[in-house]
């Protein structure tokens, strides 16, 4: 196809616009005059896609109680997109990541004869191995995002390209540290926590607060240490409002957005499990990884559990490489002991730290492919 095609795509959460803007760029770079449009964010609007919706109103978190509260509003605009894109067919549909909104989306759609492609393959290889067949009924391709899911995409019949992590892209290799806290106005001297208690506020309602506690006993015991928060902007506030119920919004920097130049410059970050957790790997910083969800929520997300880890740098270098501490581990004094561990390193454990940025530095050149192009080349195929 020469002409430059119409694209529709639905990214969900603010790691889905992330995703989906780096692949506009790679379909502009061929295309100039292609047309997005569906559900998305501000870094795909920055791009010319139309937004019907905003990304955010697919943002749930776990299974029960927070879904249930949302899932007739995402339905609604579920059957919405479908009968616009029935009546008016795109040249392809592409479902960035959110699994539970496109596939169905993308199984009606292919069977009307639109072609579809899912960025972002689902985490067969770690839990919900049920989604296999969803996924084989509903992409015309899958673009995969890490080195080893074609293989095992191959072997249930279903098509797959790798094409690299966009991230390992984005991310130097190499990250100036020392500008990134220039930027923040820290000194090369100071010693610095990150703390990111997720971007949806769900994860911010359950994570922040024992977050926030640790950091208070972290500050008892190093009192000139710098502790900052990069903030979704719309979360702020109720970030803010929690740190001042733990007594420690006057011991925290919080930052609207700007988590790069945080991580970059921190010496450990204290994150809620996600993607930001491979950001973190990619920036090559020490870390304690940590959820919390609703119980129920939890007991079935355990039982279709299928390796060890949930921390993507440990499920990538298939070791916990670093800490995990989950649910009812996650601990306000569990956390902040985790935490001093990877600071009291240097002094400590002087090797601990270099082999962990060794370990990183071999993921990041992994995943370091031209994601645009690569994912640009293969939608061309499906459209030829």
């Amino acid at each position: 196809m020469e002409h430059p095609p119409r694209v529709a795509m639905v990214a969900g959460e603010t790691s889905g616009d992330l995703l989906a803007g780096l692949l506009l760029d790679g379909l502009r770079a061929r295309w100039p005059g292609v047309a997005s449009m569906g559900i998305g964010g501000p870094r795909m609007q920055e791009r010319g896609f139309d937004a019907w919706w905003h990304s955010e109103r697919l943002a749930v978190h776990g299974y029960s109680i927070e879904l249930v509260r949302r899932l007739w509003g995402i339905l609604q605009i579920r059957k919405a997109l479908r009968v616009r894109l029935l009546a008016d067919r795109p040249d392809v549909f592409i479902g960035v990541d959110a699994p539970d909104f496109n596939l169905g989306l993308e199984r009606d759609l292919r069977a009307a004869g639109v072609k579809t492609v899912h960025f972002v393959c689902p985490s067969i290889w770690a839990w919900r191995a049920d989604r296999v067949e969803k996924i084989r009924a509903a992409a015309d391709h899958v673009l995969c995002i890490f080195p080893f899911e074609p293989e095992l995409l191959a072997r249930h019949g279903i098509a797959a390209t790798y094409v690299g992590h966009p991230l390992a892209s984005v991310i130097p290799m190499a990250p100036d540290r020392l500008a990134a806290r220039a930027q923040l106005g820290l000194t090369a001297d100071d010693e610095v926590l990150a703390i990111l208690p997720g971007s949806r506020s769900a994860e911010v309602a359950y994570i922040a607060r024992p977050f926030f506690q640790a950091a208070a006993l972290i500050r008892k015991a190093r009192t000139a240490i710098k502790i900052v928060v990069p903030a979704v902007p719309a979360l702020r506030g109720r970030i803010e409002q929690i740190a001042r119920e733990c007594g420690v919004l006057e011991s925290l920097a919080i930052v609207t957005g700007q988590s790069h130049q945080v991580l970059a410059a921190c010496d450990c970050t204290l994150i809620a499990s996600g993607t930001a957790t491979l950001e973190a790997a990619l920036f090559k910083r020490p870390m304690v990884i940590a959820y919390h969800m609703h119980p129920v929520s939890w007991r079935l997300m355990r039982r279709k559990q299928l390796q060890p880890w949930v921390g993507l740098p440990n499920i990538l270098c298939r070791d916990f490489v670093v800490p995990e501490l989950l649910q009812d581990a996650a601990t306000p004094r569990a956390l902040a002991a985790a935490v001093q561990q990877w600071l009291d390193a240097p002094a400590r454990d002087p090797g601990r730290i270099a082999r962990l940025e060794q370990r990183f530095t071999a993921l990041h050149e992994e995943l370091q492919r031209d994601t645009p192009r690569l994912a640009a080349h293969a939608i061309a195929q499906i459209l030829a």
